[in-house]
């Protein structure tokens, strides 16, 4: 059976990970930092599967001791502060742990057992104003927030030590992937409790930031598992994933309003606070490196990704009636 290291394991991405790789018969244990508010709603169906730990990636002792004692033969890295906003507001804090945290886990490995296999959560933030559409492996960064650029330094540490130490270091350029189980802070998960408070009665607007901003939106248990089959290939790379197809918050807004019989026009209230200091406006990805030596193909589409959403916060709102 083999053993796979999640960290952040509570998270979106985490939680259908932690799904997938059960379901595979990984023997799964996930790190958590500890404080005394630690959340596990989104694993919670899945506790009594996985062994859950104490650790940060601020401190190199508990990566050390983690990866002595339970001996992964993969880590998955996708613990992060990655709420972009956040990043400006804590940008000294978003680089230690999104940036110097991929230094003490791959420091970690090289110490512990080189031969574990490492998975890196990169990010189509780094891509930021865009120098190439769509984006691909070799397109240029230009990441716009301290998330963006933390996310190329850990990027790059990534490179550096597989081709310094021979580590088998791989790295996933993510374009943005939600689902039910996306935070209500990001905008996706925004829009969607929106539409199920309004449409219930229980709110009267939705105000947002930039609606003309596009993303690249695809579902993020289909993403996972594009990260497990970057670390089954025989050598590691850098993959973009991606629906390759660009939607902007407005159709994102048109498609979840409209699925419960709304026009988000009389609904939908733009406020400048929402705006970033300074904006991603185009993000699309080429997938095709992945679509051909993983053999990875999303099975969501973005119109039942925007769905699955509504209906999962409608159902929410409903039971807490």
């Amino acid at each position: 059976m083999p053993t796979a290291l999640i960290t952040g394991i509570t998270g979106q991405d985490g939680s259908y990970l932690a799904e997938l790789l059960l379901s595979k018969g990984y023997k799964v244990v996930g790190m958590v930092r500890r404080s005394s508010t630690v959340s596990f709603e989104r694993i919670e169906h899945i506790l009594d599967d996985v062994t859950i730990l104490q650790g940060d990636l601020q401190d190199q002792g508990s990566l050390l001791s983690m990866l002595e004692e339970y001996k992964p033969t993969e880590v998955y890295n996708l613990a992060a502060q990655s709420f972009v906003p956040t990043s400006w507001n804590q940008p000294a804090l978003t680089g230690d742990v999104t940036a110097l945290g991929v230094t003490r886990m791959l420091e970690a490995i090289r110490f512990v057992n080189p031969k574990i296999r490492f998975y890196q959560a990169s990010s189509s933030e780094m891509f930021g104003k865009v120098l190439e559409v769509p984006q691909k492996e070799t397109t240029p960064f230009y990441p716009r927030s301290p998330y963006g650029v933390a996310k190329v330094y850990g990027h790059w540490i990534t490179i550096n030590y597989r081709e310094s130490f021979d580590i088998f270091a791989t790295s996933g350029i993510l374009f943005n992937h939600e689902s039910p189980r996306r935070g209500l802070e990001f905008v996706t998960r925004k829009i969607s409790d929106g539409v199920a408070r309004i449409k219930l009665g229980k709110a009267k607007e939705l105000r947002l930031g930039n609606l003309d901003a596009r993303r690249d939106w695809g579902f993020a248990g289909d993403y996972v598992h594009a990260m497990w089959l970057m670390l089954q290939q025989d050598h590691p790379d850098n993959y973009v994933i991606g629906m390759g197809e660009t939607h902007s918050v407005k159709e994102f807004c048109e498609v979840a309003f409209s699925h419960v019989g709304l026009d988000y026009k009389d609904y939908v209230v733009v406020d400048e606070k929402f705006y970033r200091p300074a904006e991603v406006d185009l993000l699309i990805s080429d997938p095709s490196l992945a679509r051909n030596k993983l053999q990875w193909e999303p099975a969501v589409t973005f119109r039942e990704l925007v769905t699955m959403m509504v209906d999962s916060d409608m159902a929410r709102h409903q039971k807490m009636n």
